[in-house]
Order: C-alpha cells, then structure tokens, then sequence
C-alpha cells in the first residue's frame, strides 16, 4: 500500500495551434493540471475550460485535502469511487480517479480497458474540429484537412448557414458534424435544425443552454438529425432527463462527470434508455484523451481530437493514422508516458 502523502501537481499552459472560437470567446491557450501520485505510481489530468467557471483554487484544495489526508491509496477499483468522494469540482475528481486507475492497471500489468472488463477498442475515426470563423477562414481549414474525413464545425454565432454552406462546397466528401455550443436561442435552434438538415449532417450538437434540457427534446421533434447533448451532461440525473425529453444523444466527457467511475455509469445506463453516444474531450492533453478513448468500444461516435489542436502536448499516448483513426497504446494503465522518454 501506497500513502497518498507526496501527491503532487502542476499546472500546463496548452498552446493551440490555431486560435480557438466558440460561442463562449477566443482563446489561444489553455491550461491543464498534471497529477502525479506518490512515486509517479499512476498519473491524472484535471482539465476544464474557463467557461465552465471552476476555479484553480477549488481545484486545489481537493487535491491538497487528499495529499493531506495520508490515506492509504486504493489497490482494488471497486475501492476508487468512494476513496475519491464527491466534494469538489468534477475535472479535480476527475484527475484523481484517473490516476488512481492508472496506479491499479500498471500494478496488474494491464491496460485500462482490460482492467475495466471492457471490448478492445478497434481503431476508429475521430472528428476534425473547425473552430468558427469567417465562412471563407473555416472553407480553407477544411480544405487544408482534406484527408480528415470527419470535420466537427463549430457554430452558435450569427451567419451560422453561411459557414456551413462553404465549408460543404470546400469539402462535400466529409462527414459534417454541428456544434452549437449553447449558442442558440429556442426560436433560433428550431429554425437552424430546419435549415442545416439539407447539408448531409451526422449530428447537431447542443443547440440550447446546458439547463434547457426539456426545451432541447422540444428542438428535437423538428429535425431527422439527432441532437447530442454536451454542456447538459454532467450527472447520471442528467441522462435520465434527456432521455426522457427525447434527445437522441449525449457527448461524454470524462472532466465534467468526475472521471471513469462515474462516466462508465453513466454510458451504460446511456446505452439501456437507447441514446446515442459521443466520446468527447475538452482541450486538454493525450494524458486524459487517452483515458477516455478506452472506452472507444462502446461508442458510436468520437470526438477525440485535442492532441491535435495542441502543440506542446507532452505526453505520448494515443495515435492517429492519415485519416483520424484514433487507437490506443498497450502500455499498462492508461498508457502514457512523457514524449522524451
């Protein structure tokens, strides 16, 4: 047994290849946390973008309490949930669970798929993200991308059509997936699902507000496409709501649900009220894209792309062939190690 004394962090400034627009601002970094247990036995990411309004501090104290703390660290995974708790924000939650999962898949020897009982993940595509832009800057990204088959266009701004209109002329071979970032109005979400459907989507993603989860199953009679729900997702409540308002999906996230533990719940039950299922990430490292894409086999769609939005990421971990099939390492645990080693 391992004292969870000597628990350490640090923060990692991400820089983005190519500013990032959303419905929520601009940015050109964002900044992670690095969690290390005693004797880098096992290794987490807490990883949250500002507009979800958590603060470093918060953060912090969760971890400082558990360091604090010396409790025992758990060896069995059984034992992660309640060892963890459930005070503090979700991606500080988040961070230690991931490498508590880490620490019990490399002391067995095990990837972390194995370790969960869960279907090897094949190798799959992930989609492409074009932040939003003008209509020409987001055609040209798409252009550039070319052998990227599946793009995820960010919207939820004004001219919202246009952008989509000229990246479909840019690139009518892809496979185009929506997402509106809360950016829309009801009125506005019920007249753009009309709109969009005639460019051949796969998806739109989160049209409403996180709360308007109701009004969300409202949008959704007025489409063929399923709408996906993002920023609504963060409680196994909350997939009970959706469900039962008639969305069609939920895009998964390992930062804002407080890790594996929780997230695995809330995929499976996901999969028994029939919803569908997106894979996501924040941008963050391939510390923690990683330990999500090990639940790739149960998945219908993935959106697993921040490794490539980022250029100092300094793990190693998955890998992408020419067009975006993303697979994992074999290594034990999660699988990550730092680029120079």
């Amino acid at each position: 047994m391992t004292s969870s004394t000597g628990l350490r962090w640090e923060k990692i400034v991400l820089k983005l290849r190519n500013p990032f627009r959303l419905s929520y601002g601009v940015s050109e970094t964002r900044q992670a946390f690095w969690l290390r247990l005693p004797g880098d036995e096992g290794w987490g990411e807490g990883t949250i973008p500002p507009y979800y309004g958590v603060a470093d501090a918060a953060m912090e104290a969760v971890w400082r309490a558990a360091a604090e703390s010396g409790r025992e660290l758990p060896d069995n995974p059984a034992e992660i949930e309640a060892w963890v708790g459930t005070p503090g924000p979700a991606p500080a939650r988040c961070a230690l669970d991931l490498a508590l999962y880490d620490r019990i898949g490399r002391q067995h020897g095990l990837p972390l798929y194995k370790l969960l009982g869960l279907p090897k993940p094949a190798p799959m595509p992930t989609s492409f993200t074009i932040a939003i832009d003008t209509p020409a800057a987001m055609a040209r990204m798409a252009a550039e991308n070319r052998h990227m088959p599946i793009i995820k266009v960010k919207l939820g701004s004004d001219d919202d059509e246009s952008r989509l209109k000229a990246i479909r002329a840019a690139r009518p071979d892809a496979r185009l997936r929506v997402d509106a970032n809360a950016g829309w109005s009801l009125e506005e979400a019920i007249h753009q699902v009309q709109a969009l459907e005639s460019y051949d989507l796969e998806m739109i993603e989160q049209p409403l507000p996180k709360e308007q989860i109701e009004a969300m199953g409202e949008v959704q009679k007025y489409t063929r496409l399923p709408l996906v729900a993002d920023e609504s997702v963060q409680t196994l409540q909350d997939v009970e709501r959706l469900a039962a308002a008639g969305v069609r999906g939920i895009n998964l996230k390992l930062m804002k649900v407080g890790g594996l533990t929780p997230g695995l719940r809330m995929l499976k039950r996901a999969r028994e009220l029939g919803l569908q299922v997106m894979l996501g990430c924040m941008v963050e490292t391939s510390l923690g894209t990683t330990a999500m894409a090990h639940l790739a086999g149960l998945a219908d769609w993935l959106d697993l792309d921040a490794p490539l939005l980022v250029s100092n990421d300094p793990f190693d971990g998955v890998t992408y062939s020419p067009t975006l099939d993303l697979s994992i390492p074999e290594r034990p645990g999660i699988g990550v190690q730092l680029r120079n080693e």
